[in-house]
């Protein structure tokens, strides 16, 4: 057979991809956030959501409203205490505390849990925007402070809103998503030129690669995106360059925080 020929077969998938997702029971109803992205549904079934993404989205604002700066670390769910990677979240978290950050993740084990228990083991305040997933997913017991969305976007936005810097140790999609999320926002001019650290050369390498000799070479990104990424494999390079950044560029302070007020059940 052909190359060509080759090419044109239909790619199966695997059986076990096939399938249904094992968390939808034979013949039951998919979950709402499912049926939210089937098209057109119910008006009032609309006008439902968009109020419960509306009170999704205040109970984030007023949870996270009065955290001092924050530097956002993404990871993978799946790396345990035993992996090299685990330990250098860890300490990226317990430097990015001592330099007067709130650690803020995903929340949920991992990588994420390692930059939180590194927060919480020099003191500093260690928080996470949980998500309601089937698997993987649960608070780590180094959380100050969480809140579990039913919506990634709705999670995303709380990722980026309160950090000064974004961290992202080795993940799968998800990391890549929020990774690509972040520098979209920041080539486009919706949120400031905040650090944009990927800690792990030899994971990376690929990825830096990529965007290199494709997106670069082939004119889809410019130079100063491609030069936004630093790839370091020192917790204590990313941590300084973090709050060099915060400090110099954008004047970060640690002055006092907002005053809670009752009217605003805050």
């Amino acid at each position: 057979m052909s190359e060509v020929a080759e090419l044109e077969q239909p790619v199966k998938p695997p059986q076990e991809l096939a399938a249904a997702p094992a968390f939808w029971e034979a013949g039951a109803a998919p979950p709402d956030e499912v049926r939210f992205f089937q098209g057109p549904q119910p008006r009032g079934f609309e006008l439902g959501k968009a109020l419960g993404i509306f009170c999704e989205l205040m109970r984030g604002f007023r949870t996270f409203h009065f955290l001092g700066p924050c530097v956002t670390v993404f990871g993978s769910a799946r790396f345990g205490e035993g992996q090299p990677h685990y330990a250098l979240a860890r300490e990226v978290g317990a430097r990015l505390a001592r330099a007067g950050f709130t650690v803020m993740t995903g929340g949920g084990p991992g990588l994420m849990e390692a930059a939180n228990r590194g927060a919480r083991d020099v003191g500093g305040i260690s928080v996470g925007c949980n998500i309601e997933l089937p698997t993987e997913q649960r608070p780590n017991p180094y959380l100050d402070r969480w809140i579990t969305f039913r919506h990634f976007f709705v999670r995303k936005l709380m990722l980026v809103k309160y950090s000064y810097a974004f961290i992202a140790m080795p993940g799968g999609f998800g990391t890549l998503d929020e990774i690509f999320e972040v520098a979209t926002l920041i080539q486009t001019g919706k949120i400031k030129q905040f650090p944009l650290v990927l800690m792990g050369r030899e994971f990376w390498h690929p990825l830096t690669d990529f965007l290199y000799s494709r997106l670069l070479a082939g004119g889809m990104i410019d130079p100063a995106d491609y030069q936004r990424f630093l790839v370091t494999d020192s917790a204590e390079e990313a941590v300084r360059s973090v709050t060099e950044v915060a400090q110099n560029q954008f004047g970060l302070t640690y002055g006092p925080q907002a005053k809670r007020r009752w009217y605003l059940w805050e």
